[in-house]
């Protein structure tokens, strides 16, 4: 299953919900504010590491970018583009996004 979360983890529970009910071996796609769980600081406030020992986690580099987050990234996240999103979604029969 491909998670996919667009509020940053300061703003709303959607991330945490996110990260208590997915299953080990489903996916993760980080979008708009959201990217932010991504840096050093934001996954040490929200249990990413942890998370990504289970699942796969990926971002939205158009997003990281627009935020002034590219070079802030922590190691085991991939990052990819508008066509990556889209083939995260034709890989993943089953998704769901997290409002």
């Amino acid at each position: 299953m491909l998670h996919i979360v667009n509020k940053s983890h300061m703003q709303t529970n959607s991330l945490q919900s996110c990260l208590r009910l997915a299953k080990p071996g489903s996916s993760l796609l980080l979008i708009e504010d959201a990217v932010y769980a991504v840096t050093a600081a934001g996954a040490a406030s929200c249990s990413m590491g942890e998370a990504m020992s289970q699942l796969k986690v990926y971002v939205l580099q158009p997003d990281l970018e627009a935020r002034g987050m590219a070079g802030r990234v922590v190691e085991g996240v991939t990052a990819v583009d508008y066509a990556g999103f889209v083939k995260l979604v034709v890989d993943h029969p089953n998704n769901q996004t997290w409002l």
